[in-house]
This record gives structure tokens, C-alpha cells and sequence, in this order.
């Protein structure tokens, strides 16, 4: 062949060559494109397969089942212990303190000494009063005898009348003198017993206000230690007087339980929030209602027998007022207030969910006491309020606490959140895919 047609023949060989790669390239990107579309495509429609299949099944909603009882009415109110008795010590004889004879901080007995002060000048005023009193019984005998003596003698004019009736009077001068000398004796006795000081009431005594080696006494009547009886304790409060009177005719009519005569329960309730191991009564001796605030107070005592309580203490005291007969409990959250009234949701055997009005009595912790409106087995819905107003038709009742009931109800499956993500993540999948392709 000759040369030049062979040097023109290869440059086109070359381009055939490069053309036929070309194409093939070409093919090659456009089957990996329409893979990934087919991929896409795929995934989009289980995506919304998914999703269908989740709206299709009613949400979750919590509710609480109505139950028909008696409800107590109780006020939470602040107090303040006090002791039931309380007596200050003090020296009614004046001298030096030389013992204390108790250990501060314990329980003492009604009687039991306490200190002893320096007797010595009372024991020496006894001991002159009894000298007084013997004298003076000396001198009644003696004018006694001369009185016995002179009656006979007047008698037969020995004597004058005037001498007789002298010898009388001094005999009753002598009585008074006697009479005299036992109170002196008595008085002296007294003194001698105030130099030993004891407990008026039993109780647990305070500090010693003073020591050994100091005068007490002299001009005043010195304090030397203060007693409290804690066992009882009493609470003072106040509230107003209709919520006293409500308590009264619930009382009256048997509706709120007894503690002894006209006595309501008193539960006492410590700063931790622990309610305190006894129950007290409270008491309606000595009500008086304060004219400027219609606020009365009141007096409530509480048993304390292991002096686990102190006065001065300031607890927590709920109050029984009267009883509601066949309401409810409904947890707060689950009613709505409108410009109509108080309305719940209900939840039907079918799953369907209706409003309906209810009455309000008051409040009981974080639940309203419904008194009219509900029937005992209704479901009322506490969670899920939102899902209603998205549009859902029908939902699925999840019983929940009435305890519990302000925390949101937690879906027993976490089916419906899934097509969700698979959602978020099939555009991101099928991005990558596309990016890929591209």
C-alpha cells in the first residue's frame, strides 16, 4: 500500500476508536441514572406507604377513668406550736443560789426540786416563831388557871366583878397571842419551803437562767428557768369563719369523721413534707372573729408524746372541712374554661372524642373536684388535646395515673415516629444517590 495512504488511513482508525468509547461512557451514565431514580422512586413509596399506615391508626391519647366517691375538702393552712402549759420558775425567796438539782433540757416531774437556796435565816425565823408560840401558850395557861380560878370567887362576892372580868380578857389575849404565834410558825415554815425551789408543772425545763453563788430574790422575783409541757402541743391558726361554720354543720351532720366531742381530724405535716405520725382534734373553745379580715382563730391540739415536736415550730396543718358526696376527682389539666363554663373531653367506647360541661367545686391538691357532669367508668382525656385539634377524628385511650397526670402520657409504641424519619431520611439517601449520579 503506499505510504501516504497508509499515514492518512490511521488518524482515521483513531477517531472511530475514540468515538465508540464515547458512546459507551454515555450508555454507562445513563443506566446508572435511571437506577437511581428507580432507587428513589422505590423508597419515596415505601416512605409514603409508611406514612399513610401511620395516619391510619389512631394517636394516643391519656385519659383517667371516672370514679364516683366522697371527697374531703381540706385547707392547707400555716401554724405555729405552742405548749399546751407553760410556767416560768422563779425565786420567791431571797438569799444565795447553792444547788441546782436538774439537768437542763429534761423532763421534770409537777413537785420535783430544782434548786436550793441558802435556808439558814428561814430556818432561824422558824425557830423564833415557834419560841413566840410557846411563850404565848405559856401565858394562856396561865391566864386559862387564874380565870377558872376567880369564876367561884366572883360568885360569892369574894372578889370584884372588875378583876374578874381583867382576869377574861387576859385569857383571851392570850388565844390571839397563840393563835398568833402558830401563823408566825406557819409564815416561817413557807419561807423555809421557798429556799427549796420546785417544778410547778411537769414538762421539759429549759437552761438554767442562773448559777450557783447568785442572789436571787432580793427585791424581785428573780427567774431562775422556764417549764414547757409539750405533750400535748397546741396549734394556732386562722380561718375564716364560714369555712368554721361549713365545719360545724359537717360535723354536726355526721359527714366529717370525729375526734371526740365536736372535734375535727388535724393532720400535721413537717417542713420535709412528711406528715407527722399522730393525728390531731381541733378545737372551737374561745373563738373570737378578727372584725377587720373575718379571719378566726382557731386552736388545734396535737399529741407529742415522743417530744419529736418543739414550739415555736411553724408546720403545715390540712384541715378537714366537709365531705362532698358522689363527685370526682379530675386532674386539672384536663379542663378547659371558656366564657360558657368548665368543659372535659370524652373519650367513647369507639374511640371518638366529645366535649362535655362539667361542675366545679374547688380544688383538692392538683385535681378539681367535679360534682356534677360525669358518670363513674367515663374516660376523660388529660393528654392529647392537640393531636384532637390536628384534626384526628378517633384515638386511642391510654389509662394513666390520676397521680401522675400532670406528666404527658408516653405512647406504648413508637410506630407512628418511624415513618416520619424514614421520611427525613429517604430525601437525604436519594440526594446522595442523585449527587452520585451526577
Amino acid at each position: 500500500m503506499h505510504p501516504m495512504y497508509e499515514a492518512h488511513q490511521a488518524p482515521d482508525n483513531q477517531s472511530n476508536s475514540a468515538a465508540s468509547g464515547t458512546r459507551s461512557m454515555v450508555i454507562g451514565l445513563s443506566l446508572a441514572a435511571a437506577l437511581g431514580l428507580v432507587a428513589c422512586s422505590d423508597k419515596n413509596a415505601e416512605a409514603q406507604k409508611a406514612q399513610a399506615a401511620a395516619q391510619a391508626q389512631p394517636p394516643e391519647v391519656g385519659v383517667v377513668t371516672v370514679s364516683m366517691q366522697n371527697v374531703p375538702l381540706i385547707s392547707d393552712l400555716p401554724g405555729r406550736l405552742e405548749p399546751s402549759r407553760i410556767a416560768q420558775v422563779r425565786a420567791r425567796a431571797a438569799g444565795i443560789v447553792q444547788k441546782r438539782l436538774f439537768r437542763e433540757g429534761s423532763d421534770v416531774k409537777a413537785g420535783q426540786a430544782l434548786f436550793e437556796i441558802d435556808n439558814t435565816p428561814y430556818k432561824a425565823n422558824l425557830q423564833s416563831a415557834q419560841a413566840t408560840l410557846a411563850q404565848a401558850e405559856a401565858n394562856l395557861a396561865q391566864a386559862s388557871a387564874t380565870a377558872r380560878r376567880y369564876k367561884p370567887l366572883v360568885e360569892a362576892n369574894a372578889i370584884s366583878k372588875q378583876e374578874y372580868d381583867t382576869a377574861i380578857a387576859n385569857e383571851k389575849a392570850a388565844l390571839a397571842q397563840v393563835a398568833a404565834g402558830k401563823a408566825a410558825v406557819t409564815n416561817a415554815n413557807v419561807n423555809l419551803g421557798y429556799a427549796s425551789v420546785t417544778a410547778p408543772i411537769s414538762g421539759r425545763i429549759g437552761r438554767a437562767l442562773v448559777t450557783e453563788g447568785a442572789l436571787v430574790g432580793q427585791g424581785e422575783a428573780t427567774q431562775l428557768a422556764t417549764i414547757q409541757q409539750v405533750n400535748p402541743l397546741y396549734v394556732n391558726l386562722t380561718q375564716s369563719s364560714s369555712d368554721i361554720m361549713r365545719m360545724r354543720e359537717a360535723l354536726s351532720s355526721g359527714k366529717l369523721a370525729k375526734v371526740g366531742d365536736n372535734a375535727a381530724r388535724v393532720h400535721v405535716y413537717l417542713d420535709d413534707g412528711k406528715e407527722y405520725a399522730h393525728t390531731g382534734k381541733l378545737l372551737f373553745t374561745d373563738l373570737t372573729v378578727d372584725p377587720t379580715t373575718g379571719q378566726v382563730s382557731v386552736r388545734a391540739e396535737l399529741p407529742n408524746p415522743d417530744g419529736l415536736l418543739l414550739p415555736g415550730t411553724y408546720v403545715r396543718v390540712h384541715l378537714e372541712q366537709a365531705q362532698v358526696e358522689n363527685a370526682a376527682l379530675i386532674p386539672q389539666q384536663a379542663v378547659t374554661r371558656n366564657e360558657k363554663g368548665n368543659f372535659v373531653m370524652i373519650v367513647a367506647e369507639d374511640g371518638s372524642v366529645a366535649p362535655r360541661p362539667v361542675q366545679i367545686s374547688q380544688s383538692s391538691g392538683t385535681n378539681w373536684v367535679v360534682t356534677s357532669g360525669l358518670k363513674a367508668g367515663e374516660k376523660v382525656m388529660v393528654d392529647g388535646l392537640i393531636k384532637v385539634g390536628m384534626g384526628a377524628k378517633k384515638v386511642k385511650p391510654v389509662e394513666i395515673n390520676n397521680a401522675a397526670a400532670g406528666a404527658p402520657a408516653q405512647p406504648s409504641a413508637a410506630a407512628p415516629a418511624a415513618p416520619a424519619q424514614e421520611k427525613a431520611a429517604a430525601p437525604a439517601e436519594g440526594a446522595g444517590e442523585g449527587k452520585a449520579a451526577k
